[in-house]
């Protein structure tokens, strides 16, 4: 999705392109319990979608989960992807279509090669962040919804489990530094490569 509304951002021209961009690091600045507070407004009982689809239980499930992290976590990955977007020169992008280069061409053999490591960025940067995440599920109300920062809440809050919530914590500490070691592992690797052939 992120991948996606940047290509349309940042090449297809159209009136308020520019007020989007700012709107995308309009929502990375904000703190982040109050856009989770705002879902409950778009996605929760009493909100946009619930009007929608009425009480069929959705907006208390996984997949309801889903939507909001995906709204949450877009413009973490748009807005690499826009900074690198921006740094293609255009006359490389006008060279490869005079060459006989399609759009989807131009985007699969040009663009997306020169973008790669800010995808990469701001994908790792997302799965980071969604480790840790439990606010949207907390305030969405999906108590089937079990991710791990829910389970440290859950035992350590709910529970008094607090030898419980710590394994589960040190597990989640011991995931996200790992993710983080290999992230930056492959960045690097990808990093030297592009090195080499520059």
């Amino acid at each position: 999705m992120g991948t996606f509304l940047a290509v349309v951002i940042s090449f297809v021209p159209f009136p308020g392109a520019r007020v989007i961009a700012g709107m995308v690091d309009a929502m990375l600045a904000l703190p982040s319990f109050l856009v989770a507070l705002s879902f409950t407004f778009v996605y929760g009982s009493a909100g946009v979608l619930g009007a929608l689809v009425g009480d069929s239980g959705f907006l208390t499930t996984p997949w309801a989960v889903i939507l909001a992290e995906i709204t949450f976590y877009t413009p973490f990955v748009m807005r690499p992807l826009l900074g690198a977007m921006g740094q293609i020169p255009r006359v490389q992008l006008d060279v490869a279509a005079s060459l006989g280069g399609g759009p989807w061409r131009v985007l699969r053999q040009v663009v997306l090669p020169e973008v790669k490591p800010a995808l990469a960025a701001g994908g790792g940067l997302t799965l980071l962040l969604t480790l840790n995440e439990f606010g949207i599920v907390l305030f969405l109300g999906a108590r089937d919804t079990t991710t791990l920062p829910m389970l440290v809440h859950t035992k350590g809050i709910v529970m008094f489990d607090y030898p419980g919530a710590c394994v589960i914590a040190v597990v989640q500490v011991v995931l996200s530094i790992g993710l983080y070691v290999a992230m930056r592992a492959v960045l690097t690797r990808q990093g030297g490569r592009r090195a080499a052939l520059d």
